[in-house]
């Protein structure tokens, strides 16, 4: 499911005392089956762009087609393309709420109209492809390690069976192996299912590893957008805007 993004423009209290312009004429289009990353320091409007993906945000101007659907237009039903287009924030075991962690998955599909039975079989496939075992359907998700959280919340979104899978910091505040193990999760995912992947990530490491292609934020604009060679490239521009690059990369420097 390809998505094109035309000259959009995100101003936050537009008209106020603390006017914001977060997003200035970005225009972008991630074709279907690619393996996007979006970096940028604090504030560049990487956050801001994502939620515009499934309808969380309003663009001020510009177009957001999903398909062939542009989610922009007045009477668009957004809960289809919620359904399309899976996003999990930064945190996402704060999005958790259930008494269960069967009950969390299967919130998606059931407001889908799906099913008793299908619902059931969504959540334990979601279940079975992040690699957690059938014994935590019934465990409270708030007594699981924050690893097996971030789990349930990627199989919460994976239940739904969207054609584009969106990631925001997925792994923050994780140790290494549990950052590896959902990374590695995710790729899976993304061989498997052919699907669409867009990483948000301050990792360099991760991002030069997984992506196949590097869209760079600056201020709300695309400051550089290419193959993980080709971004990395641009060492001193990175450094400028308060990137860093793969530590391979530099020792390849020196």
């Amino acid at each position: 499911m390809q998505i094109t993004i035309e000259h959009l423009t995100h101003t936050y209290m537009a008209g106020g005392p603390f006017e914001k312009k977060a997003l200035d004429d970005v225009s972008l289009t991630v074709p279907n089956g690619q393996f996007l990353a979006i970096i940028g320091h604090t504030g560049s409007g990487k956050s801001t762009l994502i939620q515009h993906l499934n309808g969380l945000l309003k663009p001020t101007e510009g177009k957001i087609t999903i398909g062939e659907t542009d989610i922009t237009e007045k009477n668009v039903k957004l809960k289809q393309i919620r359904s399309q287009v899976g996003l999990v924030f930064q945190y996402p075991e704060y999005q958790l709420f259930e008494e269960t962690v069967f009950r969390d998955i299967a919130f998606g599909p059931k407001n889908m109209g799906l099913s008793e039975q299908e619902v059931k079989e969504r959540v334990h496939e979601a279940l079975h492809v992040v690699g957690l075992s059938e014994a935590m359907l019934e465990k409270s998700p708030f007594e699981l390690s924050g690893g097996q959280k971030r789990r349930v919340a990627i199989a919460c979104v994976l239940a739904m069976r969207p054609n584009v899978l969106i990631l925001d910091e997925p792994t923050a505040g994780l140790d290494p192996m549990g950052r590896d193990e959902i990374l590695f999760q995710i790729h899976s995912l993304f061989k498997r299912y052919n699907m669409t992947v867009i990483l948000v990530s301050h990792s360099m490491e991760d991002v030069a590893r997984f992506a196949k292609r590097i869209v760079v934020m600056d201020n709300g604009k695309i400051a550089l957008d290419g193959t993980p060679a080709q971004v990395f490239r641009n060492v001193a521009y990175l450094e400028q805007i308060g990137l860093s690059v793969p530590q391979i990369t530099k020792v390849m420097r020196a």
